[in-house]
Parts: structure tokens; C-alpha cells; sequence
């Protein structure tokens, strides 16, 4: 079977440390060094898709037969070939990406978001504005900071949370969330909750939307409701929007009143919703919620959700919202994890966590390279430079940062990234004081860096990532090996017909059959009278003498899709028809039933190659195979380090 090459999948979870192992050369073919862990990645994964077990010793002479082919490939110049070059580069591309990623922290992200989803947890929530800049957003910082300490100290909570948070419940709430679920608010806010340990309060941190801190009160099992709710609104007055007053308190609640005397009746709640509900999301479907957990309604109607017993009614309760009746439908505790698995996996390819698996893995290659930050250095350069410039503008980057060689950060031993690396980076239009601008600049080497340094990864991953060079010679040498075996094998037996022709009848007795089969045309009608015709136009052309082409083309045009015509070879049982007119079986079905031999008959034997060409061109095929290989030994000679071959490790 043609092909390119078989790709089993790759397990990418080895350590970055693990790349600069020693890795000595096993072999050399015609001076081309193979390295031992490409033959022990090659042997292992062969022996996992052998049937048959084969000894290392097998093995090896076929892996250096292998490989002589690919040199084969590469003196023909198949290498150098563009269509080569960026089919390779294509693939290249593609089984990069898995290198870019730490591939095992997906699934601990998964992991840890299941294990949360099993427990809600009550919080105190406060939050502050980010800072303007930098250093702002520092001292920004130390001031939510001082309020924790307040707090520790015994300072109420509400108070603090009154008088200093920017959350707009507060105001309702004084800053108790009450019991939220997990997957709700965003990944960093939910670090913190779930990380901070019950009765304890959680250090400023920050978010896009503030900056932040939580108190944890206490947890509890999850577990979600389905209620069905019929809500009557509080009618504000037109002239003071957001005012409800006593008297739309009470018109409010003698209309709900009136609703649950119906329900205390007998009467439906669902047709009750759709008719009676002002909550125009959920009345036309009968007042039905769906599924909801902690965190997701207004705390009222969430206590009244979930302490009510399934299948009871609850009686009239207020929010801001109105007044609502409840029906609890239904309580579960959370999903398994199989069932929980894909929501949970799509939620982190929207969020933040998506870059994690990146971030994991640009970690992991600053440790392998020694990156190493000018930190300290860097600020007392800009400080300095600043104080001689005077300020910080558009000149001062032009002038200073984009000219400047000052080394920001160091790897690979020798490698540098400069200050000026970043001058695009930086916006020369911003209002900043010397200290701000600092603390800005250095903001941006971070993330340049992080660019920098993964662009050479990704340049250098064929040398310093073994996995990943083996991956790639695989896939190379695979595309090689077909082209080199379709010029010298495949195509090379098919197109050469005197070849073929000598090597048949050289070996005529080889090809024989156990039974003659019919050989010719066979003509199919689709009706007997459409046969007919075509039998009495047949003896009048062959009356002429004619040759068969010019017959089979002039019953073809005069007839079209009423007839059919084949020329084949056909052993007893491989085609209706040709069993029908030889061998006396029952008429076929179909479009065409009705048959005639128009040329040909059975033969005992092959007559010509033609009846025999598919196996001829197999078996000589494997001629030109082995008269390519001995020729191959003779032109790529092998040397074999037989201690490096002693270390060869199998895998289990």
C-alpha cells in the first residue's frame, strides 16, 4: 500500500529540561549522522504497531535500509524540489503549534473547574478603582491593602465596604454576595474565592474591572433548581422614575394576592404565568427559569428558589423587582464529569485561561534558555537618562530609547534584547511624570520579551527539541521515501513495458489459473426488442466486412444508453451477466438483463501479459525493489556504534 507516511499521535507533555539530554550518534550513512533518539523514537514506535515481534538486530537493517533509501532521494535532488520544500513547511507549521502550549495544563484547568463546580461559596466582596498608570495603580493597591488591615483589626466589614467600595450593590447588600458558583465571574476573581480559606480575608488583587477583595464565610454543596415564577411589577411613577412607593407596594401586592388565591384553587401555574406574569422573558413559556444555581438571581428570590421543597408553591415574597410566587420544578447537585466536561472546556476558550497553556509553556522556555531581566539596572538607566532629558516625551524616545543598546534582558548565553527592541511598543504621546514613566516602560519589556523569546523557540526548535525534530525528519523522510519509491519502484514497474513484457515471459509458467475465465465483449440491452434490432444491424455490419471499433462506435451512436458495451476478464461468478451467458445461471436484474457474447470466450490460461498485468507489475515491482536496495548498498556505506546501540531503550 502507497504511502506517504503513517503519523501515530505524539505525547507532548516532556519537560523543556528534559531537550539538552545527552543524545550521541548511533549510526552514520554515508556520513549522515543519525542520532540515537531518532532510532529509539522510530524503533519504539514500530514495535508498538508490530503483530509479529522483531529483534533489534531486524530491525536496525531495516531502519539503515530506510534510510539509505531517503539518501537516494536527497542525491536526486527530491529535497530540493519548491513543491517539496512547502508541502514540508506546511506541515512544519502545523505540528508546531502543540510546542507552543503547555498541552497538560488544559487539563488541569479542567480538572480544577469540576472540582469547584461541586461546592458555592459565601463572599464579602469590595472593590476599588485601578490606578491611572503604573504607579498609580500601586498606590492604588497599598490603599485597599490598609482598608484589609483595618478590617483584620476588627473593623466591621459593612462599614468599610460602605463608606469605600465602588460595587453598585453595595448599597443593597453592604457587600454580602451571599453564596456564588463557580464559572460565573471571571477566572482571577474566581482564583481568589475559591483559593482563600473559609473565614479568611483575601489580599487586594485585580481584575479589568477593579481592584479587589474578598471575604470567604463559608461553603456548601452546589447544587442548581428549576422553578417556574409568576412576578407583578412595581408600576413606577412617570414623574420620579425608580421611586415605588407604599401604595404601588400594595397594588402590587393585592394583584399577586388574587394570583396565588387561583393557585391555593386548583388552577394551573403554568397557564397562570403566561397570562398573569409581568416578566415578559419567562411568561410566555409558562413562567419556566430553567436551571439556575447560586450567584445567578437576586438574593430574596434565590433563598426562597432553594429552600422550597420540590413540587410545593411558595407563598407571595418581594425584591426589588415586584412580587413572585414560585413553583420548584426540580433540584439536582452537580453534573458528573463527563457531562460537565464540554461546557466547561468551551468557557475556558472564551476566557483568560485559554492563554494559560501559552503562558505555561513561554515559563517553561525563559527557564531552559536562563532568561535572565536587567531589572534593578534598566530603572536606574531610565531614572537617570530621564533626569538628563528632563521629561518624558516623543524626543525622549526617539532620541534615547529607540537609539539605546542598554541590554534589558539576556539568553541562551548569548543572546540580547536591547532597550531600543521596544521603542515601537511604547506610546512617546503619553502624559507621564519621570517616576510613571519608569514604571511604564519597564511595564512593556515583559510582554516583548515573552515575543522575543518564543520567535526563537520556534526558530531553534529543530536543534534544542528532540520531540519535535523527530517528529519532523518522520514526516520529512516519509515524503521522501514515497516520491524515491514511486520513481524507482512504483511508477518505474508500471511504465516500463518492455520490462514487464521480458520479466513475463521469462516467468509465463507462474501465471496460471485454476479455471478458464471469459475473455471479450460482452453487449447488454435493455429490453429484448432493443436486442433484437441491435441483431439485425450486427449481421448486416459484419456483412460489410467491417472492422469491430468502427461496429461497437456505430451501435453506440445509433443506440446511446439503450445499450451497453464491455470488454473484460472474468472468472465464473465475478459478473451476472458473464455467468448468465457461460455458465448457466439465471438471467441477471436490472437496467440491462439481456446479454450477447460480441467478441471473445473462454480461455484455459493467460494469453498475453494484458490478462495478467496487475500481478506481473506487483512481482516486478519487487524485482526493481531489491535490485534498488543491493544497488543502495553498494553506493551509501554504514558505519554502526555498536556501544551506542547496547543503550537503545525500549519502551513498554
Amino acid at each position: 500500500m502507497k504511502s506517504k507516511l503513517l503519523i501515530a499521535s505524539l505525547l507532548l507533555g516532556t519537560v523543556l529540561a528534559a531537550i539538552a539530554a545527552k543524545d550521541p550518534v548511533l549510526m552514520k550513512i554515508n556520513g549522515k549522522e543519525i542520532k540515537l533518539s531518532e532510532f529509539e523514537y522510530l524503533y519504539n514506535k514500530n514495535r508498538q504497531q508490530q503483530v509479529e515481534p522483531e529483534t533489534l538486530d531486524q530491525y536496525v537493517e531495516r531502519f539503515i535500509t530506510y534510510k539509505r533509501k531517503v539518501a537516494d532521494a536527497e542525491a536526486a535532488g527530491i529535497d530540493t524540489l519548491k513543491s517539496f520544500q512547502n508541502e514540508l513547511e506546511t506541515y512544519r507549521d502545523d505540528i508546531i503549534k502543540p510546542f507552543l502550549e503547555d498541552t497538560t495544563v488544559k487539563a488541569r484547568l479542567v480538572a480544577e473547574a469540576y472540582d469547584r463546580m461541586k461546592r458555592d461559596v459565601d463572599i464579602d466582596h469590595f472593590m476599588w478603582n485601578i490606578g491611572t498608570d503604573y504607579q498609580d495603580n500601586q498606590k492604588q493597591m497599598q490603599f485597599v491593602d490598609s482598608l484589609r488591615n483595618r478590617i483584620l483589626v476588627g473593623e466591621s466589614w459593612d462599614s468599610i465596604a460602605i463608606k469605600y467600595s465602588i460595587d453598585q450593590s453595595v448599597r443593597q447588600n453592604s457587600g454580602h454576595y451571599g453564596f456564588i458558583r463557580a464559572g460565573v465571574f471571571p477566572y482571577e476573581f474566581e482564583q481568589e474565592v475559591w483559593n482563600t480559606p473559609v473565614g479568611q480575608v483575601s489580599k487586594p488583587f485585580r481584575t479589568d474591572y477593579g481592584i479587589h477583595m474578598i471575604r470567604v464565610n463559608g461553603e456548601q454543596p452546589a447544587k442548581e433548581v428549576h422553578v417556574l415564577h409568576i412576578l407583578k411589577t412595581f408600576k413606577e411613577n412617570p414623574r420620579t422614575p425608580g421611586e415605588v412607593t407604599d401604595s404601588m407596594k400594595a397594588v402590587a401586592r393585592e394583584r399577586i394576592d388574587k394570583v396565588y388565591a387561583e393557585l391555593k384553587n386548583g388552577k394551573d401555574f403554568a397557564e397562570l404565568a403566561k397570562s398573569e406574569s409581568q416578566d415578559p422573558g419567562s411568561a410566555r413559556n409558562g413562567g419556566d427559569l430553567n436551571w439556575f444555581g447560586a450567584g445567578r438571581m437576586v438574593k430574596p428570590f434565590e433563598k426562597v428558589a432553594f429552600s422550597l421543597p420540590v413540587g410545593e408553591i411558595s407563598e407571595p415574597f418581594e425584591t426589588a423587582f415586584g412580587y413572585h410566587i414560585i413553583k420548584k420544578v426540580d433540584e439536582r447537585s452537580a453534573p458528573d464529569f463527563e457531562t460537565a466536561k464540554k461546557s466547561i472546556e468551551a468557557k475556558i476558550r472564551s476566557d483568560k485561561r485559554s492563554q494559560m497553556p501559552r503562558t505555561e509553556r513561554v515559563k517553561q522556555v525563559k527557564e531552559f534558555y536562563n532568561y535572565t531581566p536587567n531589572t534593578q539596572a534598566l530603572r536606574e538607566y531610565l531614572s537617570k537618562e530621564l533626569a538628563k532629558h528632563g521629561q518624558y516625551d516623543s524626543a525622549f524616545v526617539a532620541d534615547v530609547v529607540a537609539k539605546s543598546d542598554f541590554p534589558i534582558a539576556t539568553f541562551d548565553k548569548k543572546q540580547t534584547i536591547t532597550l531600543k527592541e521596544i521603542a515601537k511598543r511604547i506610546n512617546p504621546k503619553a502624559k507621564l511624570n519621570n517616576e510613571s514613566a519608569v514604571g511604564y516602560i519597564e511595564s512593556v519589556v515583559d510582554p516583548y520579551a515573552d515575543t522575543r523569546i518564543m520567535d526563537y523557540y520556534k526558530d531553534n526548535l529543530f536543534r534544542d527539541n528532540k520531540d519535535f525534530r523527530n517528529l519532523l525528519n518522520e514526516y520529512r523522510d516519509g515524503m521522501l521515501l514515497f516520491e524515491i519509491s514511486n520513481r524507482k519502484v512504483w511508477e518505474g514497474a508500471s511504465t516500463d513495458t518492455t520490462g514487464l513484457e521480458t520479466y513475463f515471459e521469462a516467468n509465463r509458467s507462474k501465471y496460471t489459473w485454476d479455471a478458464p475465465r471469459f475473455k471479450g465483449i460482452i453487449l447488454s440491452a435493455k429490453s429484448d426488442s432493443v436486442m433484437n434490432i441491435v441483431n439485425t444491424e450486427l449481421a448486416q455490419l459484419r456483412a460489410e466486412a467491417l472492422p469491430l471499433d468502427t461496429i461497437t462506435s456505430r451501435l453506440h451512436k445509433k443506440h446511446t444508453s439503450e445499450i451497453k458495451m464491455e470488454r473484460m476478464l472474468m472468472a465464473k461468478g465475478e459478473n451476472p451477466m458473464v455467468d448468465h451467458l457461460l455458465f448457466n445461471a439465471p438471467a441477471p436484474q436490472g437496467n440491462y438483463p439481456v446479454g450477447m457474447i460480441l467478441e471473445g470466450g473462454l480461455i484455459p490460461q493467460p494469453e498475453e501479459l494484458a490478462d495478467v498485468r496487475g500481478q506481473v507489475t506487483s512481482d516486478y515491482q519487487d524485482v526493481l525493489e531489491r535490485r534498488w536496495v543491493e544497488s543502495l548498498e553498494k553506493k551509501y556505506p554504514v558505519t554502526i556504534d555498536k556501544k551506542v546501540l547496547k543503550n537503545v531503550k525500549r519502551n513498554k
